[in-house]
């Protein structure tokens, strides 16, 4: 039996079910290979080549999936039809031994019957285009995320990330916010009438003043406003033009993965991250009550507006017989993918138009059916008719200055009779068409008013206003919309004041640091850019090795500077070398660090440089004065090779004896820890180590032969536990 490996477990249900038992259909959870999570994983001197190792938790999912290709007839490589997906496919076919040149892969937009057993007549060999591509953007992400990471742990604070795309999208958030800041209301006023012939024979409709003489008319302030009111008022209203049209509104193009985005948190409310969840689900495959797992739409991670001469007659037809031939245009709908598009797959749509939302409204959650409804009335409306209005434009002159109402009817609804789109929604100045009025027509005002109005500033970003912002300046790809904005959020770095999103505190820190050291990275041309040598790589004509090796120096040489932007070195001998010391800047102010580093890596706290003349016990060397979470102590400049520490002060208090060592004989010494805690030990050290929490009387248990000790009670035992031999008060005398 051949065997179709797929990434979900629920891709590969659906998919078993279509094919009735014919293939065995098995799923390798996603990535079976990625870089290492705690380690670089590129060879910077080797031309950058990823280390790959098997995922944590795969070598199980592995094991399986060998045997079950040992034992296949054909194996097939059904990972999604992307980047990411042939990426995957390569490393399934290199773990498993499959022929490097060997027709394994298979791909399709849509997870139906036909679309699998076509792409199951249709294998083709890996795509090395692809995996170079999805290589490159993998390698610099790594490059970029654990160079910078640590210096934002190291110069801010711990548990910070930074990455290519994230940094940049960030940025446009705190620089949002900073224009909202720095905004300053500006005062303006307008003047509406609301006029009606003599006669009264038609409802007063309402028109704005616009010019003064051949000039806008901007009016700043009471006085002013004052002033049109009274030469309005002191004037006759006369019909200067009169413009009646047929305006027509075209049919949005169906989803893409941005768009679908942008009208689910319009329209729906829904986070990015959310929406591409219920539309994964809805890709992959959900389980009906009485069908088992199916499939409801295409593949959501594209940016193309194209759809199949099948697909598009199916809705041609469904029109037709829902609607009318009336609501069906002449010639069928197609629609230009934005520049930069990859136009690899179709638009997102749904599978089968018979399967309509309201005959899964009961078989689906709330927010799985709102997503379909979503995506099945927006490919239905994007292969309608035009929307069209009756349209009215009125103006009209009161001596010097000139007024204008609008208005608009609508005369066939088109695609709007299924999709509401925002770009169709009239505005308050246009809730219906005017009356019908003659040039030189003579109207009077029915109602006079000034209103003062201020300006508002940028309005923070929201989902989809972000994901459009990427979209439109090229910041990364549709599939990285939602990761993106799910890392701000996740991370702290954006907060949410209802839908909007606030920068943190910490999200200023790291852009201006960023801004400051990394202008290239941070350059929103710079990542789209990117993005386009990446398309380069896919379409065969870039070698992605030359693309990172044309961006790593510069950034290394950033990275370097950054880190030691700031420094001083200081006339501080190193404690342990000699060195002299450098003062550093990190997230808990200055300290000092050993220029003789990697060599010698000996950090301390500024002002903890303070060599005491208290030898180390163990070798000799000066101690040094260091702060710890509970004060001042001696340690070891030595350290780590001696770990040796004593209390603070040592020098100046009196020495207390008490007790005799088992071991030589000699008087033992009260000491304290660095807590503060009591022990005792011997005075010979370190040539004799005797330590012992309580006071050792010199004798030795004769049971087991361990050292007898005082408790702070005065009870005589052995130290060791498990023999549990003491000597009781004189009242009650020797005991066992």
């Amino acid at each position: 039996m051949d065997l179709i490996i797929v990434e979900s477990p629920s891709k590969a249900k659906t998919i078993s079910r279509y094919l009735q038992g014919k293939y065995r259909v098995d799923a390798s959870g996603g990535h079976i290979r990625d870089l290492p999570q705690k380690k670089l994983g590129v060879a910077v001197d080797r031309d950058y080549e990823p280390r790959y190792v098997t995922s944590p938790g795969k070598e199980e999912t592995i094991h399986r999936l060998a045997e079950e290709a040992r034992r296949a007839d054909r194996v097939y490589l059904a990972t999604d039809p992307d980047r990411e997906g042939e990426a995957i496919s390569w490393h399934l076919q290199t773990v498993l031994g499959l022929p490097e040149d060997g027709e394994h892969r298979i791909e399709f937009n849509e997870i139906s019957p036909k679309a699998v057993l076509r792409a199951l007549e249709n294998p083709r060999k890996i795509n090395y285009n692809l995996v170079d591509a999805q290589q490159a953007r993998r390698v610099l992400d790594r490059l970029v995320g654990y160079k910078l990471s640590p210096l934002l742990n190291n110069k801010i604070q711990n548990g910070l990330s930074a990455g290519r795309v994230q940094s940049v999208a960030l940025r446009l958030v705190v620089e949002r916010e900073r224009e909202i800041e720095a905004f300053v209301p500006e005062e303006y006023w307008t003047i509406t009438a609301d006029l009606q012939d003599a006669a009264k024979e038609f409802a007063p409709f309402r028109a704005a003043v616009e010019k003064r003489g051949d000039k806008k008319l901007k009016i700043t302030n009471k006085a002013q406003a004052d002033e049109v009111l009274a030469a309005l008022k002191a004037g006759k209203y006369v019909v200067s033009s009169v413009k009646r049209s047929v305006t027509r509104s075209h049919a949005p193009a169906p989803f893409t993965t941005s768009t679908l985005q942008q009208d689910a948190s319009n329209k729906l409310g829904m986070t990015a991250p959310e929406t591409m969840l219920m539309a994964q689900h809805l890709y992959e495959g959900m389980d009906l009550e009485g069908e088992g797992h199916v499939a409801f739409v295409t593949y959501i991670r594209t940016d193309s507006t194209r759809v199949s001469q099948d697909a598009q007659a199916a809705a041609r037809e469904y029109i037709k017989e829902k609607y009318g031939s009336e609501y069906l245009p002449e010639k069928p709908n197609f629609y230009a993918s934005k520049k930069g598009a990859q136009d690899a797959h179709e638009a997102i749509r749904p599978i089968d138009l018979k399967r309509t939302p309201e005959s899964v409204k009961k078989l689906l959650d709330r927010k799985h059916y709102n997503v379909y409804k979503l995506i099945y009335e927006r490919f239905i409306a994007s292969q309608m008719s035009e929307a069209q209005y009756d349209s009215m434009q009125i103006e009209i002159a009161n001596g010097e200055f000139g007024l204008k109402a609008s208005g608009k009817a609508l005369r066939f609804a088109g695609f709007t009779v299924i999709y509401a789109d925002f770009r169709n929604q009239d505005d308050e100045e246009a809730k219906g068409l005017l009356p019908a009025l003659e040039e030189g027509r003579e109207v009077r005002s029915e109602h006079l008013s000034a209103e003062q109005k201020f300006t508002k500033p940028p309005v923070r970003y929201t989902d989809a206003s972000l994901v459009k912002a990427m979209e439109d300046k090229g910041i990364g790809r549709p599939s990285t919309y939602a990761s993106i904005i799910s890392v701000l959020t996740k991370r702290k770095y954006v907060e949410k004041e209802g839908k909007y999103m606030k920068p943190t505190e910490i999200a200023y820190r790291i852009t201006d640091m960023l801004v400051k050291y990394f202008t290239d990275v941070m350059d929103v041309g710079f990542t789209a850019d990117m993005e386009e040598k990446l398309d380069e790589i896919e379409d065969g004509g870039k070698d992605w090795h030359s693309i990172i090796a044309d961006f790593y120096p510069s950034f290394e040489e950033k990275l370097r500077f950054a880190s030691t932007d700031g420094d001083e070195t200081t006339d501080i001998p190193c404690p342990k070398c000699g060195h002299p010391m450098v003062r550093k800047t990190g997230k808990y102010g200055k300290y000092l660090a050993c220029s003789n580093y990697p060599q010698c890596s000996n950090i301390v706290s500024e002002g903890e440089a303070e060599i005491s003349d208290i030898p180390c016990p163990k070798c000799g060397n000066m101690m040094v004065i260091k702060s710890g979470r509970y004060g001042k102590f001696l340690a070891c400049p030595d350290y780590p090779a001696c770990k040796s520490t004593l209390p603070y002060g040592t020098e100046e208090k009196e020495e207390i004896f008490e007790g005799v060592c088992p071991e030589c004989g000699k008087p033992t010494k009260r000491l304290k820890t660095r807590t503060n805690k009591t022990y005792y030990g011997c005075s010979g050290y370190p040539v004799c180590k005797f330590m012992s929490w309580d006071i050792p009387t010199g004798e030795r248990c004769p049971n087991c032969k361990s050292p007898l000790v005082r408790s702070p009670r005065g009870v005589v035992k052995c130290s060791n536990r498990e023999c549990g031999y003491k000597v009781s008060s004189p009242r009650k005398g020797k005991e066992k």
